[in-house]
Parts: C-alpha cells; sequence; structure tokens
C-alpha cells in the first residue's frame, strides 16, 4: 500500500521520455540511408580490340635429334686407355679408346708373311705356265697337252691364293686400325661404359654420342591441336633465366598414343648463341606459335572473381544517377596487363575499369575522366 503513490510518477516520465528516443531512431535511420546512397569514384575504358597471337602450351621430354652408338669392332682385346668422359665434346675421327694391339699386330705380320709365299708360288706357277705355252702346239713332242693343262691350272690356282692372302691381311690390317675407337661424328658424349683393362666382344657398347650436339624437343600434344600444326611451325621454350629457346617443328609422328590420345611433335631446337644446350631427360614446357587473331579486351584490374566466377562491372546505359551493371565474362588470353573476353560482352560496353571487388550489381558510382 505504501508504494501506490508512486506508479502515475512512473507513467509520466515514460510520457516524456518516448518522443525523444523515437527522433534518436529517425535520425540513425537516415544516416543509415545516406550511408546507403554514397557512390564511389570508378573510372570508365571502353574494350579494345586487339590482334593477339595464339599459342599453344604443352609438355614434352627433351631427348637427342639422334643418338649413336659407338661399339667394338673386334672381339678379345683388352681397352688400354680411355680419353674420354661423359659430356665431353668430340670432332668426327677424334680417338675416344685404345684398345691392346700385340696379337693384331702379329697377325697382321703372319698374312703378310702368307703373302709373300702365295707370290713365290705364282712367280714359280706363272714361270712354268709360260714354257708350257711356248712348247704347246710344237712339232718336237716334248709336253703333251695335259701337261700344259695342268700348268695353266697351277697358275690360276696360285693367283688365287695370292689374291686370298691379300684379303687375308687387308683384313687384318683393319684389324689393327680398329683397335682405335674413334668418334663417328661431331658431338658430345652422353654415356660411357668403357673400362680400363676390359676385354671387349664385337658389338659390345662403349660410348653413346648425341650427334651434332642437337637437342630436339618431343612435344606431346592433343590430337585436336594437330591440324594447326604444321613442319616449320615455330616454338618457344622459356628457361629459369627468362631467356627462350627457339625451334621449329620438323616431324610429326604418323601415330597417336594409345594410353593418352596424344601425338608426338618432333622440334628442332637452335638455343642462341652463349645459351647452353638443354639437358636432355626433362620434361619441360613449350608454346606452339599458332599465328595471330583479333581478341576483345580489357584491363585485368577490370575482371574480379567470386563464386568461382569472372565479372567485369558495365555502366547502366542512361542511369541517373549513374549505376552499374555486373557481367558474367569468359576470360581467355593474357597479354601484359590486359585479358582477352570471349564471352559476356559485345565491345561497345563501357567497363569500369579497377575497383570491382567493391562494387555489386546496381551500385552507384560516381565517374571521373580516364587518366591519359
Amino acid at each position: 500500500m505504501m508504494n501506490a503513490p508512486r506508479l502515475p510518477l512512473t507513467i509520466a516520465l515514460l510520457a516524456l521520455l518516448l518522443p525523444a528516443a523515437g527522433a534518436g531512431v529517425a535520425q540513425d535511420t537516415a544516416a543509415e540511408g545516406g550511408s546507403a546512397n554514397a557512390a564511389l569514384t570508378v573510372e570508365l575504358v571502353r574494350p579494345e580490340r586487339l590482334l593477339w597471337p595464339v599459342t599453344l602450351e604443352t609438355n614434352g621430354r627433351l631427348k637427342p635429334w639422334h643418338e649413336a652408338v659407338i661399339a667394338s669392332e673386334i672381339s678379345g682385346q683388352r681397352i688400354e686407355s680411355v680419353e674420354v668422359d661423359v659430356g665431353a665434346a668430340v670432332r668426327k675421327g677424334d680417338l675416344l679408346a685404345r684398345l691392346s694391339t700385340e696379337t693384331l699386330e702379329n697377325a697382321v705380320l703372319q698374312e703378310e708373311a702368307a703373302v709373300m709365299s702365295a707370290e713365290a708360288t705364282l712367280e714359280e706357277a706363272k714361270a712354268d705356265a709360260d714354257r708350257a705355252r711356248s712348247l704347246a702346239g710344237g712339232q718336237s713332242g716334248a709336253l703333251s697337252d695335259q701337261q700344259a693343262t695342268e700348268y695353266y691350272v697351277a697358275e690360276r690356282k696360285a693367283e688365287a691364293e695370292l689374291a686370298s692372302a691379300q684379303a687375308a691381311l687387308a683384313s687384318a690390317r683393319l684389324d689393327l686400325a680398329r683397335s682405335q675407337i674413334l668418334a663417328p661424328d661431331d658431338g658430345v658424349i652422353s654415356a660411357r661404359s668403357a673400362a680400363l683393362g676390359a676385354v671387349v666382344s664385337g658389338g659390345s657398347e662403349l660410348f653413346r654420342l648425341i650427334r651434332q650436339n642437337r637437342i630436339e624437343w618431343q612435344a606431346e600434344v592433343p590430337l585436336r591441336f594437330l591440324r594447326q600444326i604444321t613442319v616449320g611451325t615455330k616454338v618457344a621454350i622459356p628457361t629459369p633465366i627468362g631467356t627462350d629457346v627457339p625451334g621449329e617443328v620438323r616431324q610429326i609422328a604418323p601415330d597417336a598414343s594409345e594410353t593418352t590420345g596424344r601425338v608426338i611433335v618432333y622440334v628442332a631446337l637452335t638455343p642462341p648463341e652463349g645459351l647452353p644446350m638443354p639437358r636432355t631427360g626433362m620434361m619441360v614446357t613449350g608454346r606452339f606459335d599458332l599465328g595471330r587473331t583479333e581478341a576483345l579486351t580489357v584491363p585485368a584490374t577490370a575482371s574480379s572473381i567470386r563464386d568461382g566466377f569472372t565479372y567485369v562491372f558495365v555502366l547502366d546505359p542512361g542511369s541517373q544517377p549513374a549505376k552499374v551493371t555486373r557481367k558474367r565474362v569468359e576470360i581467355g588470353r593474357r597479354q601484359g596487363e590486359r585479358v582477352e573476353i570471349l564471352s559476356g560482352l559485345t565491345g561497345d560496353e563501357q567497363v569500369v575499369k579497377a575497383g570491382g571487388a567493391f562494387l555489386n550489381d546496381g551500385s552507384l558510382v560516381r565517374v571521373v575522366e580516364a587518366a591519359e
């Protein structure tokens, strides 16, 4: 009963405070509306149509143009010296290894003696045949026709034996010459299996040589792009130091891989002077130059990515105040600070040059003149 007189006083105080609170809420709402209508300052550009190169990037391995296998042509000889190692640059005819020659030299001496013996036998047979020819057909009857024939046959046999001995001598001398393993062409030694003291057998591999130190890129090209590539198409392979190694298509494989469906394209490389030849066996990425086509381009800053898609903002024509519309686009080639628009724009729009990340579809903007 003591608190009852306070109720009218409380009601009176609330009546006084409610108008003031309502005025505060109205002021906050007005402030928020003013913030929502604030415009972002933007610069507009028009898309440009430029002539851009068309390239195809793909992977492939670096391999020797031709790799020569250098083997021993004789058997049973010991390797007495090895003159080169892997990575050595050699000229055609340079000495790579030397085999033992003692038995080969003895074989040559033996065949030389056989030739001398055959020559003496031929001289004797020839003298007998000459006498038979002088007596044949005479009236003295000193030599019968049968005996004359035997002398003639003996002469021919002696000639054949001499020719055989001379051939054997030539073969022995050739084996002696083959005791020196020589480079068959200019190039770089890529592998060495020759070991000092090893006894070689005929046909055993001793070295491998990258002929003329020519490296090629064996690019793996998807079948659908093959019609754009021909013999002579220009290629570039980037290097870590920023210099491209130029190349040119020299051959296209006639068949495709059964597992990947790709076709091997052989590219002859010609490194600029002073740039070392790339290492074989590496998997590298290269670019095929497929010509030039027109591209609709905008500054790269004009595009922004949201939810996995690429968008640009364009000025809504005739809007007052100025308003932008979001357009979904498809990006193609990139060159410098510009990108190609494959779809989504016609080329007549005015595009927001930068700041798309801060805009939404329908945002109000304040347009400024493009900087020169």
